[in-house]
């Protein structure tokens, strides 16, 4: 199986999940990890598996004025907030403005604020739904991984993430399994 897994960081917590899905993913395949900035229609081409993530910004997702509230925020704080390599580039948004049509499977996850989700929102339930709107077929439940409001990953979460990639890989039909 070829999997692509796409994130959006700000802060590189969406990263880490990203990578930790993918640690579950790998055994036995074929799995690349890149930020939204990268993640060209090339690198998406004879994915069985597509995998995209973001933060959670103002209950959904991420859009080109909260993102900038972000690099804002960093400059402040520099001694607590570290912006991800690719922050400043494109979000999920602008990217599935130019995705097109897909034939894979999918999954959809963000990153959030520990809470309940009617307080804290979900960007992942948005993003599964590009997905489907796409031609993606979805083959989990949008998953949320939480942080503090120190904004770090709570304990555990890295480790839920790569038990959700090992899942979604035991969600794949069988006709993907082996490629020519």
């Amino acid at each position: 199986m070829r999997a692509v897994v796409i994130y959006e960081s700000m802060y590189g917590n969406t990263r880490l999940v990203a990578e930790a899905i993918a640690r579950g993913l790998q055994p036995g395949n074929d799995v690349t990890v890149a930020s939204v900035a990268r993640a060209t229609h090339e690198l998406l081409d004879g994915a069985d598996l597509v995998v995209v993530g973001g933060p959670t910004h103002m209950h959904g997702m991420s859009k080109a004025g909260t993102r900038q509230l972000a690099v804002d925020q960093a400059s402040k704080r520099p001694d607590e907030l570290t912006l991800d390599a690719d922050a400043q580039g494109p979000g999920l948004r602008e990217w599935f403005g130019s995705l097109g049509r897909m034939s894979a499977m999918a999954a959809a996850f963000d990153t959030r604020l520990a809470g309940l989700a009617v307080f804290t929102g979900r960007a992942s339930k948005r993003i599964a739904g590009l997905l489907e709107h796409h031609g993606l077929t979805l083959i989990a439940r949008p998953e949320s991984f939480l942080i503090t409001t120190d904004n770090e990953l709570k304990p555990g979460e890295e480790e839920r993430a790569q038990e959700w990639g090992k899942a979604l890989t035991a969600r794949m039909p069988m006709a993907t399994e082996v490629r020519p």
